[in-house]
């Protein structure tokens, strides 16, 4: 049997990625630092094995790897806005504890790396849009520099070790079980304020254009990457079209049948005007095609949020 490591597997996406490989009798272990998504599914399951561990510790990550066939490499230490505060501290995290963990991969005998990486940092403001793999990587933050240097330090494993990878450049995941109260994650947070009655505050004039991909299209990506097995290791995962901060509230506002109030703030330098991914390469390469329209998946987070704020 397969035996995959989920690196930030009590998440968002760890917990959906861990329910999928094991919908797929794929036995997992559960890496993280112990602190459950308040809405994880946290029981028993016999092919689950949860460990608790730091990822910046490298003694730990050289625990989780041993006896994997594969590593799902989700973690990240800092988000968007945060990596520019201490970009010191984003390299000397990620891009070390990546190597680190890289290094005992390798030893390890893990066969694959499915690292998640930023569709939305890595290119910076793009010159064109749909954005297809193609175009020039200029981020504007910190956090997208350093996925893009790992991305680099895996082809350099490949073809120093042998050691094999697909990389997703994922756009903005939305979907049940993500984190209600955040600085990322428009969905979610956007809806949780309106049914809470909250204002929602908005960076901008609301025009941001991003590229709005559910949950359980992104699982279905990822176990299509892990079994990948031709010579293309870069793919963009999105939904392939993009709605603005103001047609997003304007359709919470639809599905939810309440009022938005809106504040809008200056807006902020490392906020990219428009991303919006080509997804062309996975559809034709992974077999891969989004199946959730937005208004299903936007249906679907309303309900498990309701179900989830009731006493």
């Amino acid at each position: 049997m397969k035996k995959a490591l989920v690196l930030g597997g009590n998440g968002f996406i760890g917990s959906h990625l861990t329910d999928a490989l094991t919908q797929s009798n794929i036995a997992v272990r559960v890496f993280s630092r112990g602190h459950l998504n308040d809405f994880a599914k946290a029981e028993d399951h016999p092919l689950i094995e949860r460990i608790e561990g730091d990822f910046i510790h490298e003694g730990d990550v050289a625990r989780a790897l041993d006896g994997c066939d594969v590593c799902f490499h989700l973690v990240s230490t800092t988000l968007p806005k945060s990596s520019n505060d201490d970009p010191a501290f984003d390299v000397q995290t990620n891009i070390g504890g990546t190597i680190k963990l890289l290094n005992h991969a390798v030893k390890s005998g893990v066969k694959k790396i499915v690292f998640l990486s930023s569709g939305g940092t890595v290119y910076g403001v793009p010159q064109h849009t749909p954005i297809d793999e193609l175009h020039a990587t200029n981020p504007i933050c910190s956090y997208g520099i350093t996925k893009l240097a790992i991305e680099k330090y895996l082809e350099l494993y490949r073809t120093l070790h042998g050691l094999e990878f697909t990389i997703l450049r994922l756009s903005n995941p939305y979907g049940e079980r993500q984190r209600l109260i955040a600085t990322q994650g428009a969905v979610a947070v956007f809806l949780n304020k309106v049914l809470n009655n909250q204002p929602i505050e908005i960076w901008g004039d609301g025009s941001v254009i991003r590229d709005y991909i559910y949950i359980r299209d992104v699982t279905t990506a990822m176990l299509k990457a892990m079994d990948y097995q031709g010579t293309n290791r870069l793919f963009n995962i999105g939904a392939g079209e993009g709605k603005s901060l103001n047609q997003l509230i304007d359709a919470i506002e639809s599905a939810t049948g309440l009022s938005a109030t809106r504040l809008y703030k200056e807006s902020r330098a490392f906020d990219v005007p428009t991303s919006i991914l080509c997804i062309k390469k996975a559809q034709e390469e992974l077999g891969w095609t989004p199946k959730t329209s937005f208004e299903e998946g936007l249906a679907r987070t309303v309900k498990w949020i309701r179900a989830s704020l009731m006493p």
